[in-house]
C-alpha cells in the first residue's frame, strides 16, 4: 500500500529520494500541482499543510475556486461485450448502471479490507 496523508480534504503522496536524502510528495487527485518535501516526517507534513494552505490562500486572493479531488464522478472504459452485459443486467434488475457500478466498487472495497 502507498503512503498517503491527508488534509483539508486534499491527499498527498509520500515519497523518498535515497540521492538527495528527501521525502517529498504531491497532492493527488487535482490537475494543479502541489508539491511538498523534508527531510523527516516531521517536516514533510509540515510542508504538506503549507502547501495546501498556500494554495487555498492563492485561490481566495485570485477569486478562483479551488480544485476538489474525488468529487464523485470518473469515466470508465469497458468493452462493448462487457458494456452490453452490463446494460442487459441493470435493465433486468431495474437497477441504474451508475448503481451497478457503485455497488461493484463497494463490494470489492468491502473484500480488500
Amino acid at each position: 500500500m502507498k503512503n498517503l496523508i491527508e488534509y483539508k480534504g486534499y491527499i498527498g503522496s509520500v515519497e523518498f529520494s535515497a540521492d538527495d536524502g528527501l521525502f517529498f510528495g504531491k497532492v493527488l487527485g487535482i490537475r494543479t500541482l502541489i508539491s511538498y518535501e523534508g527531510t523527516n516526517a516531521t517536516e514533510l507534513i509540515e510542508d504538506f499543510h503549507s502547501a495546501v494552505d498556500d494554495y487555498l490562500i492563492i485561490c481566495h486572493e485570485e477569486g478562483k475556486e479551488p480544485e476538489k479531488a474525488y468529487k464523485g464522478s470518473f469515466n470508465v472504459r469497458l468493452s462493448p461485450e462487457l458494456h452490453k452485459k452490463i446494460a442487459i443486467y441493470t435493465i433486468e434488475h431495474d437497477i441504474s448502471l451508475n448503481s451497478f457500478v457503485e455497488q461493484s466498487i463497494e463490494k470489492q472495497l468491502a473484500n480488500a479490507y
